[in-house]
């Protein structure tokens, strides 16, 4: 058992670099960006499996890597940023994270929505008319989910996990959730009404 906790103790003391100064950065994005390929990969492995003469794309979990690496910089600066707005942490700053949570929510999981919609579009090779209609389509999916996912998790985020490991914490917790973005991705609704994005607050029947 000792010799489990020596080892476990020489990894953490290796990794430690990894999160600290500008490296922290780099650590952030490229874990985005993996967590994000791994989750496709998730779901192109249940894909496969049950849709027969469907094969594996290297591409679509590599477009998702790149993705998630273009998401990696704004969550670095976005809970620094956040940090600074309402600095409170643990119990006794609990109204504080409560906004904080509520700020996350509002803000910036729209905006990822969106990121993600259309940076997959673009790399894709969808308009941007495609890529806007099929946010429609999708966005209240997404942040329904949202809304049922991150608010408990970023109340712990917020209220225990020290600021430097705040989106390693979260890429931690994304593997399921990018799995369910890959899914929701790839599975193709009803024929929309109209093109653009004037709709997009616009439920589907």
């Amino acid at each position: 058992m000792a010799h489990r906790w020596r080892w476990a103790r020489a990894l953490l003391a290796a990794a430690r670099p990894l999160f600290r100064g500008r490296v922290l950065l780099v650590t952030n994005t490229l874990g985005c960006g993996a967590l994000m390929a791994a989750g496709d990969g998730a779901r192109q492995a249940w894909e496969v499996r049950a849709r027969p003469g469907q094969g594996f794309s290297a591409r679509r979990s590599a477009s998702m890597f790149a993705v998630g690496c273009s998401m990696g910089p704004f969550l670095h600066f976005w809970y620094l940023w956040l940090d600074r707005l309402l600095p409170a942490s643990g119990l006794q700053g609990l109204p504080s994270v409560m906004k904080k949570v509520l700020v996350d929510q509002a803000v910036a999981s729209p905006i990822l929505g969106v990121w993600y919609f259309l940076g997959l579009g673009s790399l894709e090779g969808q308009t941007l008319e495609e890529s806007c209609q099929e946010l429609r389509d999708k966005f209240w999916d997404y942040y329904k989910a949202d809304w049922c996912v991150w608010p408990a998790a970023q109340l712990v985020n917020f209220l225990f996990v020290p600021s430097h490991f705040r989106v390693t914490y979260i890429n931690g917790l994304t593997l399921g959730w990018d799995t369910y973005l890959s899914y929701l991705k790839y599975w193709a609704p009803r024929p929309p009404d109209g093109p653009g994005c004037v709709a997009l607050g616009t439920k589907r029947d």
